[in-house]
């Protein structure tokens, strides 16, 4: 059996997320950077992002970000644009809450952007009448 020579194992890799605590600086979009709101977590380290620009993109989250900051669906995201794909990005930064309210406040986000909420992305009609059928008893005795 071999002998442990490291320091520790992934637990010990888990916990060294001290710097989340402090304070960074606000970074604003660049020329080929883009603001986007998560839809939803795809795995295997992508999801799908709506940009401000309107254009639902799929984004791969880079390797410095992978397993050390955590995305969830309804987080604001600053994504590299690619120039051969249009459709898809690079995730570059994630935002935190109150971040993300200083965007909005100051006119990056535009106002109708919903900040500290899950998207529920629903592609079907919300009228609900089609999702029951009403069998009666005449019905059944004809089987």
């Amino acid at each position: 059996m071999p002998k442990n020579k490291g320091k520790g194992g992934k637990n010990r890799k888990r916990g060294k997320n001290e710097a989340d605590d402090e304070k960074r600086e606000l970074l604003f979009k660049e020329d080929g950077q883009e603001y986007a709101q998560v839809l939803r977590m795809l795995g295997n380290g992508r999801c799908e992002a709506m940009c401000i620009d309107g254009i639902k993109r799929l984004c791969h989250i880079r390797g410095k970000m992978h397993k050390k900051v955590w995305i969830a669906a309804g987080d604001i995201i600053l994504i590299g644009l690619r120039d051969f794909q249009d459709d898809k990005g690079d995730i570059i930064l994630k935002y935190m809450p109150d971040e993300a309210r200083l965007l909005k406040a100051y006119g990056e986000l535009p106002e109708g952007t919903r900040l500290n909420e899950g998207i529920i992305v629903d592609d079907e009609d919300e009228g609900g009448a089609d999702d029951y059928i009403e069998f009666e008893d005449a019905d059944v005795d004809k089987l």
